[in-house]
């Protein structure tokens, strides 16, 4: 794509800003998606015409974007300098909420938006039990695969809020935030590996809870308050009493309820499905399929004949 590099840079009347400094009247798409502890967005230009973005500095921590598309160039202003980048599909940007940040914008956008705070990034080594990290180093333009394809993952859920599932959005922002943390994170300060357990207590009041929201419609954050745990805490103490995530062992009982659904119903793969908590018998025959090695269909009849 063509850009004109003196095309007039428009500015928004005051009032008409979204929070990342984008005039709004601005998007062709705007969605939002609130996890536990990171925030997804979708925002999208209405057109190719220059803009400008200007944000004061604040704590709200950082923002990595994610480009769906090619020929967005963006020009960035630092003290008494200018760098310009160049945005193809899979580019990824990471900027520090802490500083100032003013870009001239020119041709069509369309980013997955993930802001994310300090203390998530810092948790989020903590349960990893390697040094803590302060911060995530600056990126501009730089292409990431793996990074574009867990933000991508989101892109479903941001279209349909509504029905998107709590532990689906809290695992896939754990997820991102390990990534984060292990290819951007700088800063770091030496702590101490721990290994703390779960009391059978808390074991079985998390599992019950999960268990009884297995469509995944529970955020982990409610399952470690009911234990009087922080998130961080709670996350790696399950992980280190268990063996697994809460997410990877509430999949284990949705396929464990599934086998005996498929052995001792004559329940259609459509109502196991549902009764499972997946989204549809297409996500339930892909995930056991994966797991098992057959599909469901082709297990239950081996298991009855």
């Amino acid at each position: 794509m063509t850009v004109n590099a003196n095309a007039s840079i428009v500015l928004a009347s005051p009032g008409s800003i979204d929070s990342f400094g984008c005039a709004a009247e601005k998007l062709s798409n705007d969605q939002k998606l609130a996890g536990s502890e990171i925030k997804f967005f979708r925002k999208s230009s209405a057109g190719e015409n220059a803009s400008q973005v200007i944000t004061s500095a604040s704590n709200r921590g950082f923002l990595v974007g994610v480009s769906l598309c090619t020929g967005h160039r963006r020009r960035v202003f630092h003290e008494g300098c200018a760098s310009t980048h160049e945005f193809e599909t899979n580019s990824i940007y990471i900027r520090n909420f802490s500083e100032d940040y003013k870009a001239d914008f020119y041709g069509y956008f369309d980013f997955i938006l993930l802001e994310i705070s300090r203390a998530f990034i810092e948790r989020t080594s903590a349960e990893l039990g390697r040094s803590r990290i302060l911060g995530l180093r600056s990126a501009a333009g730089e292409q990431d695969q793996l990074l574009a394809h867990l933000a991508q993952a989101a892109a479903p859920a941001l279209s349909h809020p509504e029905m998107a599932s709590k532990l689906f959005v809290d695992q896939l922002g754990f997820a991102i935030g390990t990534y984060l943390v292990e290819q951007y994170g700088n800063g770091a300060v030496a702590t101490p590996k721990t290994n703390r357990l779960l009391s059978q207590r808390s074991v079985a009041m998390a599992k019950e809870m999960l268990i009884a929201k297995i469509d995944g419609d529970l955020s982990i954050a409610q399952v470690a308050d009911a234990c009087n745990l922080s998130r961080s805490h709670f996350t790696r103490a399950f992980r280190d009493t268990t063996g697994q995530t809460p997410h990877q062992w509430l999949a284990a009982q949705r396929l464990e309820r599934a086998r005996g659904l498929l052995r001792q119903t004559g329940l259609s793969l459509a109502e196991v499905a549902m009764a499972c908590g997946f989204s549809d018998q297409s996500h339930f025959t892909r995930v056991f399929s994966q797991s098992v090695g057959v599909s469901p269909g082709n297990w239950r009849r081996r298991v009855h004949s």
